[in-house]
């Protein structure tokens, strides 16, 4: 087999198949229609194969004896390492020239991972965020948990922002009711922002008991085409107020809380500013490490072949179809609580697909340049990790994950560190 790079990212095998190759390759393709040729003369399933020639023509089995070659010689090319293919064959083959008599050639171009012109990757410099924790940062942490444990009470008068509203709401289109705009005791709170512009703003000032008509319209990227951009009307009746009963800050409901030495407000002080110094060291790191890669990626020239990105996109949607799965939600529905349509989530998948290709050519490039290698010891150890994460046996492990698989995983992990660690902060 010969093989020759024909661009940065695609390689032609060339290859000729010998009378004895393509008889194996026409008996096999006979094999795998045997079970259902039915002649005159013979049970079905056992026509020999040469009497199904003189009938339908040995051509008739060219196309999947083709296939069967191709399929070897593809296999063999993989086997070559001379370039890593990342695509299905483009085949090329003279049909007319095809015989079983003699020898005859065939050659496939298929894509191949793109070589990589490295830019900069050593000595970047990059803003490090500020990872100081306020006092009244602190203050509104523990507000928000004090929030989250309040009560909700009943409440005499007028709704106001952050009460919370119980009624029934009815929503129509041109005077008629649309589907999924009805609802009964529906637990709003409003300023949540849950429902479309302006319609929590009209609530405000309503007494239990009243009703009015909401006159509000749908955005113009709403994921119901039918009611996308249009003016409707919802008729509300509220039945209830509740407000939110705050829980007081005071030693008796920190050391409800149950937190490991923090029985007091003042401990708890404490507690909450080193939580979000953590928090903020761990955003700063990652800050700092993505505008770094980033830059890397950017200075880094590579023709991606189109195969690799739609690949990478599929698999991408394929988890994302199985988490929709997991949670019992049909898959459009999926994306739209996600706040995407499928057009738009196809868009995005493909900008993110283009983004992880890139980031990972770039890391085996790093790789190479700085020959940063996986010993034995770091794969088995790694096995053991995903045992552990999985609950299953390091052997089990290995019959789902190739150790090349794996051990290409890690040496991008080690790029990776490899830049961070040489980078600088400003």
């Amino acid at each position: 087999m010969k093989v020759k790079k024909i661009a940065s990212n695609r390689a032609k095998y060339s290859f000729t198949v010998t009378p004895h190759e393509f008889e194996h390759a026409l008996e096999h393709a006979y094999e795998s229609i045997k079970k259902d040729v039915e002649l005159k003369g013979f049970r079905k399933g056992h026509v020999p194969q040469n009497v199904y020639e003189s009938k339908f023509g040995v051509e008739s089995l060219y196309e999947d004896a083709l296939n069967h070659v191709l399929y070897h010689k593809f296999n063999e090319a993989h086997q070559l390492n001379e370039f890593q293919i990342v695509g299905q064959p483009n085949v090329d083959v003279d049909l007319q020239k095809v015989t079983r008599e003699k020898e005859f050639s065939m050659s496939f171009e298929v894509a191949v991972k793109p070589d990589v012109e490295l830019g900069q990757y050593k000595e970047i410099e990059a803003e490090y965020p500020k990872t100081t924790v306020t006092a009244k940062e602190v203050t509104e942490k523990i507000q928000a948990d004090l929030d989250r444990n309040s009560n909700l009470v009943p409440k005499a008068g007028k709704l106001e922002l952050g009460d919370t509203a119980i009624f029934d709401f009815e929503g129509l289109l041109d005077g008629t009711p649309f589907e999924g705009g009805k609802a009964e005791n529906y637990e709003l709170e409003i300023g949540s922002n849950q429902f479309i512009p302006g319609f929590e703003e009209q609530m405000i000032g309503l007494a239990a008991g009243e009703e009015k008509d909401l006159d509000v319209t749908f955005p113009k990227d709403y994921q119901a085409k039918d009611l996308a951009g249009k003016a409707v009307v919802f008729k509300v009746k509220l039945h209830e107020i509740k407000t939110k009963e705050k829980a007081e800050l005071t030693d008796e409901w920190v050391a409800s809380l149950n937190k490991d030495g923090v029985t007091t407000v003042e401990e708890l002080k404490k507690a909450v500013r080193k939580e979000l110094k953590e928090l903020k060291e761990q955003d700063a790191e990652a800050q700092f490490s993505n505008t770094i890669i980033e830059t890397v990626i950017e200075t880094a020239k590579m023709d991606v072949p189109a195969e690799m990105i739609e690949q990478e996109t599929n698999q991408f949607k394929e988890q994302v179809a199985q988490q929709a799965k997991q949670y019992g939600i049909e898959y459009e529905m999926f994306l739209s609580l996600n706040g995407m349509n499928p057009e738009q989530f196809e868009e995005r998948a493909k900008i993110d697909a283009t983004k992880r290709v890139r980031f990972m050519l770039t890391m085996e490039a790093i790789a190479k340049a700085e020959k940063l290698a996986v010993d034995e010891k770091e794969l088995n150890e790694q096995f053991e990790v995903l045992a552990k994460q999985y609950q299953m046996p390091a052997e089990e492990i290995r019959k789902y994950l190739p150790a090349s698989v794996l051990t290409n995983d890690l040496l991008i992990n080690k790029a990776f560190k490899f830049v961070i660690d040489h980078a600088k902060k400003a």
